[in-house]
């Protein structure tokens, strides 16, 4: 069987380190000089007084209202080329619920998709998708059963606990997403912190 990529959307594919450490410096969560990385920022707004409510709303307007502003990650559109030229189908699966739980009442479903469509990642020539091959779980269990419905072989993300979760497939290869540390090799996944590695890894060249 040949290769067949899977690929989350939040943090994998939309960066959102920057977009959110500028709202978050606006509203008052973040002193202007902290790091532009959405992790620490979440656990700083986390320590706030109702700082999960807070860390929700900020991220709810940066997934919805906000997404224009977010960029795609180094890499990403031309990884997605070169999967394009080698004719290896690529999904995306998200964990992405259709509303937030409380705050702007935005499809943020919707909201991905137009990002997706406006940076060429669906439909565009050169590296774009279909967008039947794009998927949004309403949880993590249903991601990862697309995942295996799928038959996926090789799946990126950025969340260590999608590939913890002891439902994921045995058999696809983990690829972990991690702009924050060096290339490194475990039992579970590889990691590497450049889109432009993964493509070297998945791709051999």
């Amino acid at each position: 069987m040949g290769v067949i990529v899977g690929v989350d959307f939040d943090n994998t594919i939309a960066s959102y380190d920057a977009l959110m450490h500028r709202l978050a410096t606006e509203w008052g969560l973040v002193e202007a000089g902290s790091q532009k990385n959405k992790k620490l920022i979440r656990d700083a707004i986390r320590q706030l007084p109702d700082g999960e409510a807070k860390w929700r709303r900020l991220q709810t307007h940066c997934y919805g209202a906000g997404i224009n502003d977010a960029p795609a990650m180094d890499g990403v559109q031309r990884f997605f080329a070169s999967c394009k030229a080698r004719r290896i189908p690529l999904w995306i699966v998200s964990h992405k619920t259709r509303y937030a739980n409380f705050g702007e009442p935005v499809d943020l479903r919707a909201a991905a998709l137009g990002w997706l469509e406006r940076k060429g990642f669906i439909s565009s020539q050169d590296f774009g998708i279909e967008p039947e091959c794009v998927f949004f779980g309403g949880t993590r269990e249903e991601k990862i059963a697309r995942i295996g419905q799928l038959g996926i072989t090789h799946f990126v993300d950025d969340l260590e606990e999608t590939f913890l979760e002891s439902s994921f497939p045995a058999a696809v290869a983990r690829i972990l997403f991690d702009p924050e540390r060096p290339p490194s090799v475990t039992q579970r996944w590889h990691s590497f912190p450049t889109w432009s590695e993964i493509e070297r890894h998945l791709l051999q060249h």
